[in-house]
């Protein structure tokens, strides 16, 4: 894209989340969903397809330019970027690095345009931080497979058309091997949700646990029209990585927001005669966190340089990713601190926001798990017993 292209793209979304999506945090945080204009809006923008190559219908922004539009959604609810993250990230990645020609033909211009919306079914109730221990399986029958099986968490899943059903086909393989994905339309014969979750922030983010009870698909539904040969495993965690890169640089962003919502305040708040601004241990607060912000942007942005050259496709996204994600959660506890009492209050987005910012050091990979890949990178064979 040109970058006289990309500007228009971030200033059009900044103006839109700025002036379109702010005033309606409060609405979004009380009903848990984000308002039908609104969804509307990120399709007419192309939001749904940011990440997806121009020969799709997508905008196919690069990483860089990618992490650029993710700091911008970032200064708001995270409930809005949720509603097209899976279509561009780790739904829609499936597609784009494992997925055959005719497969991305069929799928990947009605993820672009939010016709379609997509969810990766990976995460299960006892395979969590480490997926190559699912235990949903897809057995063949004839022209079809048959799948059996629960997912716990998967986002977006009530309002998907479709998921990526990740399901063992050869039990006898060693764990992260004989793990194959599936495309499986939700209105497929035995896909069922349960409510959606109940969860401490994003509210207006959907994820719900989904039910596969011998569901029949083709085998035509098999992406990348290979069985097993650790094929869903790598799939897998290739989209992990990409994801973790995009999650950092949107930390980055509700960073930038939390260090505007606590300046602000500091500038209009008085205590003992003086605005909080012109206190010492105050300014330490703001200090830290703007630090904190600054490090995390330019972290993101040459660790999505290094992904866009090919040269670090796994260690820097797990670096920005762990050290944004903590981050974004220390600055959120010092918005509050500077708020005092009212930064305690519902109603007062700083307080939401830490409630927010706590699901980024867990999904899309724990801290601890960026902790291990990180280490054993640097490590290597020495790291593993």
């Amino acid at each position: 894209m040109e970058a006289s292209d990309f500007a228009d793209v971030l200033s059009s979304v900044r103006e839109f989340v700025r002036e379109e999506v702010v005033p309606r945090e409060d609405e979004i945080e009380a009903a848990d969903e984000v308002p039908e204009k609104l969804r509307a809006q990120c399709k007419a923008m192309g939001l749904y397809g940011f990440a997806i190559p121009e020969e799709f219908g997508g905008i196919g922004l690069s990483m860089a330019e990618e992490v650029e539009l993710a700091m911008e959604l970032g200064w708001t609810t995270p409930s809005l970027r949720s509603l097209f993250g899976t279509n561009n990230g780790i739904a829609g990645q499936v597609l784009l690095t494992g997925g055959t020609p005719e497969q991305q033909q069929e799928w990947l211009p009605r993820l672009a345009t939010g016709e379609v919306v997509a969810s990766f079914a990976l995460t299960e109730p006892d395979a969590g931080s480490d997926p190559s221990s699912l235990t949903t399986k897809a057995v063949r029958d004839g022209d079809d497979f048959v799948i059996t099986g629960a997912k716990r968490w998967i986002t977006n899943a009530p309002l998907a058309d479709v998921l990526m059903v990740f399901a063992r086909t050869d039990p006898d393989a060693t764990p992260a091997k004989g793990i194959s994905t599936f495309l499986v339309p939700t209105s497929a014969a035995g896909v069922s949700f349960s409510e959606h979750d109940a969860k401490m922030g994003q509210r207006g983010s959907w994820t719900c646990e989904v039910y596969l009870d011998d569901v029949r698909v083709p085998a035509a539904h098999l992406v990348g029209g290979e069985e097993g040969l650790h094929r869903g495993f790598v799939t897998a965690m290739r989209c992990l990585a990409h994801g973790r890169l995009h999650i950092a640089a949107l930390c980055t962003g509700m960073a930038a927001r939390l260090v505007h919502e606590m300046t602000e305040f500091a500038r209009e708040r008085d205590q003992g005669g003086h605005k909080i601004a012109a206190y010492q241990l105050v300014q330490g607060l703001v200090a830290d966190s703007v630090t904190d912000w600054h490090a995390g942007r330019a972290l993101v942005r040459e660790a999505a340089r290094a992904y866009d050259d090919g040269s670090d496709t796994t260690l820097g996204p797990s670096t920005a990713k762990y050290f944004c994600s903590e981050a974004v959660g220390r600055v959120a506890d010092r918005a509050v601190q500077v708020h005092g009492g009212s930064g305690y209050m519902r109603g007062v987005p700083v307080e939401r926001f830490y409630r927010d910012a706590r699901l980024f050091r867990i999904y899309e990979g724990t801290s601890q798990i960026q902790q291990v890949i990180i280490a054993r990178g640097v490590l290597g064979g020495a790291a593993r017993t």
